[in-house]
């Protein structure tokens, strides 16, 4: 088969292909969501007119799961329906309060349209994501994890991963906790900022040992690698730009280990790996880079240029007795080869 000279056309086909199969996918997922959360509904008012009677709840779930599983197959066991029950009962109140706000009137007089037109403005994520969700305890934390499956377009498989290196909780160390609240009450995380650095980062995806002996040029390749995942451990925005970038000073040789750009803050972030305890020469060295990327590299409409330290270990009192007070452009963070435990970073928030 010969390719079409006409590109035109052909992008414009596959534009509407693209986004024809998107609408039907966000409308899938809607009509799935809006289905378990009422057969939930529906379950618990079934169950509530019979409160008086010992075992009625788990009767009523056991007995549906047997006859929806024979009338339509998989997806109806007693587990999935009580998933359907809990989904109802954490999720009511903002379906309640969403109508009332828009229509003014009860979720049951609504057409079908406008119900699930409520339930894709509210539900932004699949049905795996709310499995997980809803095993988050802490409101806040869920909420947090919600708005940026959303927002970031995360997969399943990403939302596991970043609840389970508790990104929440490195936020929280990272940032001032009220403007993370304000944040989620407000619909929208404000990040990328670059003092908002997860502490610490987890590369536990790079498969280096804690134990072994590794050079920083063998952690470096490891990024590398993985490239995708450490980006999506570094934040929103981040452009790869290259790796060992030469400085040239009077015939000496300076190479920067990672090169970033942030297309959301509008300049270069640079990375040095260091693979021991943060040191004073450190500092220095990051802020020899970013002088001379601000100086000859950076044009005029770019924001002056961002330095993070990535190190085994950080120390805290070097940083602030080295760097300026009003420093705003050279940051270090520890960095760790495994997943901590929440229960590690959350005595931390205390």
């Amino acid at each position: 088969m010969k390719p079409m000279n006409n590109d035109k056309l052909f992008l414009s086909v596959k534009e509407l292909i693209e986004n024809a199969r998107s609408y039907v996918v966000r409308n899938v997922n809607t009509a799935m969501l809006y289905t378990n959360y009422t057969i939930g509904q529906m379950i618990v008012e079934e169950e509530q007119k019979g409160s008086d009677r010992a075992g009625y709840a788990e009767t009523i779930v056991k007995d549906l799961s047997i006859s929806l599983t024979a009338n339509y197959g998989k997806g109806f066991s007693k587990r999935n329906l009580d998933y359907y029950k809990q989904f109802y009962l954490f999720y009511r109140e903002r379906i309640v309060q969403t109508v009332f706000a828009q229509f003014e009137r009860q979720v049951q007089e609504l057409p079908l349209a406008d119900i699930l037109t409520v339930f894709a403005d509210q539900f932004k994520v699949g049905w795996s994501h709310y499995l997980l969700l809803m095993k988050i305890a802490q409101s806040e934390e869920r909420d947090y994890y919600e708005l940026e499956a959303a927002t970031a377009n995360w997969s399943f498989r990403e939302l596991e991963r970043q609840y389970n290196s508790s990104l929440f909780e490195r936020l929280m160390l990272s940032r001032d906790k009220k403007s993370v609240k304000e944040d989620i009450d407000k619909d929208m995380i404000t990040e990328p900022v670059i003092d908002a650095l997860k502490t610490p980062f987890v590369l536990e995806f790079l498969s280096l040992k804690e134990d072994s002996r590794y050079s920083e040029n063998d952690l470096e390749t490891a990024i590398i690698n993985k490239l995708e995942h450490f980006m999506l451990e570094l934040g929103k925005g981040f452009l790869f730009e290259g790796r060992q970038r030469r400085i040239t000073l009077d015939g000496d040789h300076f190479w920067v280990d990672l090169v970033f750009y942030n297309r959301l803050l509008d300049c270069f972030v640079l990375i040095d790996l260091k693979i021991g305890k943060l040191t004073h020469q450190d500092i220095g060295q990051m802020q020899m880079y970013v002088n001379y990327y601000d100086r000859k590299v950076k044009r005029p409409h770019e924001k002056p240029t961002l330095g993070i330290i990535l190190c085994k270990e950080d120390n805290r009192a070097v940083v602030e007795y080295t760097l300026p007070l009003n420093n705003e452009q050279i940051f270090s963070r520890e960095y760790k080869l495994y997943l901590p435990s929440k229960e590690e970073l959350q005595k931390q928030l205390l």
